[in-house]
C-alpha cells in the first residue's frame, strides 16, 4: 500500500509565479520548502489516515535555482514509520519553462506526527500500517 501512495506520481504540481520570486527573479527557497511540505503532508495523511503536522525538516539541499514559469513537481517517498511519526523523503523537480528539461532542484526529509483531529494530541499510527513497511 505504501508503495502505491508514494509511486512515481507527483503529490503536487504548481507553476512558479512572479510573486514567489526574489528581486533577482529566482524563486524563494521558502516557497519551494512550503510546496514540499504540502506534498509530504498530502502523502503522510494518505498513509496514516489521520491528521498530520510537520515536526521536522532535515537535510534540505537546494541543488539548482527555480525560475518564474517553471513547473515544480514534488514527490514524496516513504522512509520510515514510528509510533506516532512518519518520515518521508521529498524531492522537488522542475520542468523548465524555457526548454522543457526536467531537473531535480531540491530534496529533504520531512517528519510528520499523526494527531487527533479534536484534541490535536499525538496518536499512535495503526499497527497494520507498521507491518506494511
Amino acid at each position: 500500500m505504501i508503495q502505491e501512495l508514494t509511486a512515481h506520481e507527483p503529490a503536487i504540481k504548481v507553476v512558479a509565479m512572479p510573486k514567489d520570486a526574489n528581486a533577482d527573479g529566482d524563486i524563494f527557497g521558502g516557497w519551494i520548502l512550503s510546496m514540499m511540505d504540502l506534498a509530504g503532508g498530502i502523502v503522510a495523511k494518505k498513509i496514516v489516515r489521520s491528521r498530520v503536522v510537520t515536526v521536522a525538516v532535515n537535510n534540505m539541499v537546494f541543488h539548482l535555482p527555480v525560475f518564474i514559469g517553471d513547473c515544480v513537481k514534488c514527490y514524496a517517498s516513504f522512509e520510515r514509520v514510528g509510533t506516532t511519526s512518519i518520515t518521508l523523503n521529498v524531492e522537488a523537480y522542475v520542468e523548465r519553462a524555457i526548454n522543457g528539461k526536467e531537473e531535480k532542484v531540491t530534496e529533504g526529509q520531512f517528519v510528520f506526527v499523526a494527531i487527533d483531529a479534536v484534541t490535536r494530541e499525538p496518536i499512535k499510527i495503526p499497527m497494520p500500517l507498521m507491518l506494511t513497511e
